[in-house]
């Protein structure tokens, strides 16, 4: 038992010395206090703060993950550095360029790191050089050749060292991390007897591909880099990937399906993508947002449809949302967001809508109309941007859409005797002869029945149904306008266009050439827009 005792002391003893992080900061004379950061791909986040005193300083590494980590201090420069956490890191540097400076006293992994960043630090300015006298002379002379030669020389040393690099220490973090860096190198594609290509996409084909090849997708210390954090930007920019919300719904869930729940790729890609696209501004993309949160935030395991694919809720090993970083408030956000637009989004069916007409007898469905398209269009008789852009749709109306079997389906704002007036005033003073309903006062007061039995709501529903009684939140609406197109089968083909794009929108989907336009956009105004 003794001797056991001693060999754990002994481990703990070498555990502890093993995850020291210490830096000496040449010229750092002044008591500083410094922060040691890390990354979790692009995001950048404070780990640990300490004290420098006389440019020392020296932090506990037992609190950090591996990954790529930098020495913070105050209005300078990063000091960037690879921490494994297997073994100490003792790093002396000097400003202003901390990274040129490096010296590892200590770790084998920044020796090999600082290395290569100091061999490109040093190489590049010299070729980017090079290139620029080679601009003083005619391209093929003796001159422009003997520069050439060098630009080629320091090119395959630094490929040489680079090799070297994977070739012999190819489990290392650092080596890792700098192989993230480096491109995919693609072949030539196939040609025909006549050199021709056989695949004028090829490059891109490839390339796609093997893009992930020079990543360690098992290695979780590689997200908490910020060069992951770019290459999954890159992936799903529009340089890669066709920026359509399915496409883009595919590739991201075939890529995070890959990954362990619990690892940190899965919560970096998950949380970032999802993050993403809730903030684009392009007409679609709040589908990826919306998808991705119903997949993997929102713990159910409801099916949907990409294309011929079906995908539902995935689940963590406890039963719950996969998103086990989130709290619990903030997910449940998420997801009520996310379940109220989950029917409202490009090619999804939004719920039907029947609602009183003016005569607050006679009711109407969208469902019920049998045209080619339908403008689902929400509007408030009090509301300024409505009483602009009501009597345009009125226009296009009239003198394109009807005969070209468009309907306008308009739900108004009257569920106060006050409102209801309004509301039907407007519609006489302005001709409005596309379909308008509304949420009538009548309808409201039968809705909010307290009666025993609630017999008014009862027979209410008899004639239409809750989702249209509570329109506002199934649809969302909390200003107004708001306009979603919808085709001939109710799915969504287009959302929150101004009646300029309205009109163009139609003009170019039932192929009307040289189509006069009524409302050219260079007359459209902001207020014009539709949420």
């Amino acid at each position: 038992m003794k001797q056991l005792l001693i060999v754990l002391l002994v481990l703990v003893g070498y555990q502890a010395q093993a995850q020291k992080i210490h830096f000496k900061i040449d010229g750092q004379e002044n008591e500083t206090t410094v922060h040691l950061v890390k990354y979790f791909g692009t995001n950048l986040f404070y780990a640990d703060t300490a004290e420098m005193v006389n440019g020392s300083v020296t932090f506990d590494g037992s609190k950090q993950k591996g990954g790529m980590l930098a020495l913070y201090i105050p209005n300078q420069n990063l000091l960037e550095f690879v921490f494994s956490g297997d073994e100490d890191v003792d790093i002396r540097s000097k400003g202003p360029n901390f990274m040129q400076n490096a010296e590892a006293k200590k770790s084998k992994e920044n020796e090999l790191f600082y290395g290569y960043v100091q061999m490109i630090g040093t190489r590049r300015p010299l070729v980017d050089q090079f290139r620029k006298d080679q601009q003083n002379h005619d391209e093929g002379s003796e001159q422009w050749l003997a520069l050439q030669e060098k630009i080629e020389a320091m090119n395959k040393e630094v490929e040489d060292f680079r090799n070297n690099l994977l070739e012999k220490h190819s489990d290392m973090l650092a080596t890792k991390i700098l192989k993230m860096s480096f491109e995919v190198e693609v072949p030539d594609g196939p040609v025909d007897e006549e050199g021709k290509p056989l695949d004028e996409n090829f490059r891109y084909k490839y390339f796609k591909a093997h893009y992930w090849d020079n990543i360690d997708l098992t290695d979780d210390r590689l997200v908490r880099t910020k060069i992951f954090g770019e290459k999954l930007d890159y992936y799903f920019s529009k340089k890669m990937l066709l920026q359509h919300w399915d496409s883009i719904l595919l590739e991201a869930f075939d890529f995070i399906d890959q990954f362990d729940l619990k690892s940190d790729y899965f919560q970096y890609c998950v949380s970032t993508l999802t993050n993403n696209y809730s903030k684009s501004k392009i007409m679609g993309m709040n589908k990826v947002y919306v998808y991705l949160g119903k997949r993997y935030y929102c713990g159910d395991e409801t099916e949907f449809k990409l294309g011929d694919r079906v995908f539902k809720g995935v689940l963590g090993e406890d039963g719950k949302s996969a998103a086990h970083w989130t709290k619990e408030s903030q997910r449940l956000k998420l997801c009520d967001n996310v379940n109220t637009h989950f029917n409202l989004v490009m090619g999804a069916t939004p719920p039907n809508i029947k609602l009183h007409d003016t005569t607050d007898v006679v009711y109407h469905d969208f469902m019920s109309l049998d045209n080619d398209y339908k403008v689902l269009y929400f509007w408030d008789p009090e509301c300024g941007h409505c009483k602009k852009i009501t009597p345009k749709l009125q226009t296009l109306y009239e003198k394109k859409w009807r005969d070209r079997n468009i309907e306008v389906f308009a739900i108004g704002k009257a569920d106060s005797k006050e409102l209801f007036d309004k509301w039907k005033k407007f519609i006489v003073e302005n001709n409005l002869e596309f379909i308008n309903v509304a949420l009538t006062y009548t309808m409201k007061e039968a809705a909010m029945d307290e009666t025993p039995g609630q017999p008014k709501l009862r027979q209410l529903l008899t004639e239409t149904t809750l989702e249209s009684l509570n329109y506002q939140q199934q649809y969302d609406i909390f200003a107004t306008p708001k306009v979603w197109i919808l085709n001939d089968k109710n799915e969504i083909i287009a959302y929150s266009l101004t009646v300029s794009q309205l009109e163009d929108l139609f003009d170019k989907l039932q192929d009307v050439q040289d189509a006069e336009k009524i409302f050219p956009p260079e007359q459209n105004q902001e207020d014009e827009q539709m949420h």
